[in-house]
């Protein structure tokens, strides 16, 4: 019983690890494509409906997130 526990807080830890890691990879994906396209509102032209920005924003997250997965995973 007390190796399950033990299992059990190490998948947490993983899972917590994991979190922070992907929120850290996100935020800095963001802050970069934001700093790189500096005259352009990203946020701005979704609010506007623009659907080709939503599409790239969508596109900057998920590669940033299959990247920052492969690295985290045990």
């Amino acid at each position: 019983m007390q190796q399950v526990l033990i299992d059990y807080l190490i998948t947490f830890g993983w899972a917590i690890v994991g979190s922070l890691g992907m929120c850290t990879g996100i935020v800095l994906c963001l802050k970069l494509f934001s700093w790189v396209t500096q005259d352009i509102d990203e946020w701005e032209e979704i609010r506007k409906n623009n659907v080709s920005m939503a599409i790239v924003l969508a596109a900057v997250i998920l590669s940033c997130a299959w990247v920052v997965s492969a690295v985290i995973r045990p």
